[in-house]
């Protein structure tokens, strides 16, 4: 604690009086300052002790005073400490009534006392308490690391919480708390999560104050570089003190190095993660899981999918796509406790391999729902896959991504594209160029009023070749239908009796959307 005016009053050395203000002497002193200016608010900042021995003032005139007081009070000035036996024997009756009337503290100063007396008490004072505040800095640096060290961030976390008499929260990429104590307070750190994902669109290190003064909380970023790898909430009724600052500073030390692994590391983890992968993706499993060891779990066993996510083009983000997107897979795989493959490729390209039904593919799902077309990704999934067949797995994510890109969708899964028509594969500018080129002619020909060979092309086709249905349906003679299609086979020099024929002129009615009924 910094000094009180209490605590100067009980110095024995300084034999200071109090005649105003008695009830405010727990009042902290930031400073002790001399001053005679009958005006020395200009250069007041709040929390002095100012002393004076009333040399300009006009100390008998009531309402003088009143102002002189009311001044002090509003820049924030703890009390005045007035020395007499110097311009006058004793405190002016005006200014004492004026104290005592605002509630000033007011304290009488001994001729045989000087300021500088009173001063070097208040620095000693506030010296000692900064010493006092470093040194328990110190020992809670010390605790901190230690539970780091044996228990990890949660005990980080505890510790912290109950050094700030208050709550702390430690979250994730995702903006999601993993650790809260004490636990009465997973509902306020859940609430917080907007507030997270704000400070992680920030460049690191940020900070934030959120709430009010009865539930006052201060975030901090964690992470080396310029993007967020994570957050730090503690929450508390008033300001942090100096002691308390210095633990919070230091969980963030420590809640960084526990969160940011080291770059070689990450590094090596990626070139074994990428060893894997292709030993998986050749159809070697079991050297697969004897490079592996235990590092991914029973991953590589099955079922598992395959996602392939390359960067959407057009506006470029403000960071690289694809490592926020592992970023989030990876903090949802944490959470859940489940193991994840993820081996970038540059920039370019993600490759992930994730358990079939996990968090890891549910996040990528609402990830791609939420935030693909803000993030900039396109993502293709494969169908459950085990580990002889993940090359398989492989191409089904390939196939999938580029019908994603092509439909101009964030995410695409292959057993969408198994289990429903073909038809939505059309929708693309070469086939539908293709399509018109190969109807032109027989467009041509209608648009000159001798016949409809479109339509009566596409009644022969989706009757399969039945003359009679297929003339019922044009309302004409089946004769008049059979001159139709030789006249079909005469424009376009292709015979209808051959299947891939018929194939091709039916897909390319449905992809100009000629081909409905």
């Amino acid at each position: 604690m910094p000094p009180t005016l209490a605590s100067l009053v009980q110095h024995s050395a300084l034999k200071l009086v109090v005649r105003a203000g008695e009830d405010r002497l727990d009042t902290p002193v930031r400073w002790a300052h001399v001053s005679e200016l009958a005006d020395p608010v200009p250069y007041m900042e709040g929390g002095e002790l100012l002393l004076t021995t009333a040399l300009t003032l006009d100390a008998e005139d009531p309402e003088a005073m009143r102002r002189y007081v009311r001044r002090l009070l509003g820049a924030g000035v703890v009390g005045l400490g007035f020395a007499v036996g110097v311009n006058h024997e004793e405190i002016p009756a005006a200014l004492l009534e004026a104290a005592r009337e605002e509630h000033l503290p007011l304290l009488e100063v001994p001729r045989r006392t000087p300021f500088l007396a009173i001063s070097k008490a208040v620095s000693a004072a506030i010296s000692a308490d900064q010493y006092r505040a470093v040194t328990a800095g110190f020992e809670v640096q010390r605790e901190l690391t230690r539970a780091a060290l044996a228990e990890g961030p949660d005990a980080v976390v505890a510790r912290l919480a109950a050094h700030v008499d208050g709550w702390a929260a430690l979250y994730d990429t995702a903006g999601k708390p993993v650790a809260v104590s004490p636990e009465w307070a997973a509902r306020r750190a859940a609430r917080l999560t907007p507030d997270v994902e704000r400070l992680r669109e920030r460049p690191a290190p940020a900070s934030a104050v959120v709430g009010d003064t009865d539930d006052r909380v201060e975030l901090q970023s964690l992470g080396t570089g310029r993007r967020v790898r994570g957050a730090l909430a503690v929450g508390t009724g008033a300001p942090l003190g100096t002691g308390e600052r210095y633990a919070v500073h230091s969980a963030i030390a420590l809640l960084t190095l526990t969160t940011e692994r080291s770059r070689s590391l990450q590094a090596a983890e990626q070139r074994l993660g990428a060893a894997v992968l292709r030993m998986m993706l050749a159809g070697q499993p079991d050297h697969a899981r004897a490079v592996a060891g235990d590092v991914y779990g029973g991953l590589l066993d099955a079922p598992f999918r395959i996602l392939v996510a390359e960067p959407a083009g057009g506006e470029p983000a403000s960071e690289p796509p694809l490592p926020v997107l592992a970023e989030a897979l990876e903090a949802a795989a944490a959470r859940a406790g489940e193991a994840v493959l993820a081996v970038p490729e540059g920039e370019q390209r993600l490759l992930v391999l994730a358990a079939d039904g996990g968090a890891v593919v549910t996040a990528c799902e609402g990830y791609a729902a939420r935030e693909a077309e803000e993030a900039g990704v396109v993502v293709g999934l494969s169908a459950p896959a085990g580990p002889i067949a993940a090359a398989a797995a492989y191409k089904q994510a390939e196939q999938a991504l580029s019908v994603a890109r092509r439909r101009g969708r964030a995410l695409v899964e292959h057993e969408d594209l198994a289990a429903g028509s073909v038809l939505p594969l059309l929708a693309d500018d070469a086939v539908r160029a293709f399509a018109d080129g190969m109807l032109r002619a027989l467009r041509d020909h209608d648009a000159t009023g001798r016949g409809d060979l479109v339509a009566s092309l596409r009644a022969w086709l989706s009757r399969h070749g039945q003359w009679d249905a297929a003339a019922a349906d044009l309302g004409v003679h089946r004769h008049t239908l059979r001159y139709r299609m030789r006249r079909v086979e005469e424009i376009l020099g292709r015979s209808l009796d051959d299947p891939d024929v018929r194939m091709e002129l039916w897909l390319a009615l449905k992809a100009t959307g000629e081909g409905a009924a």
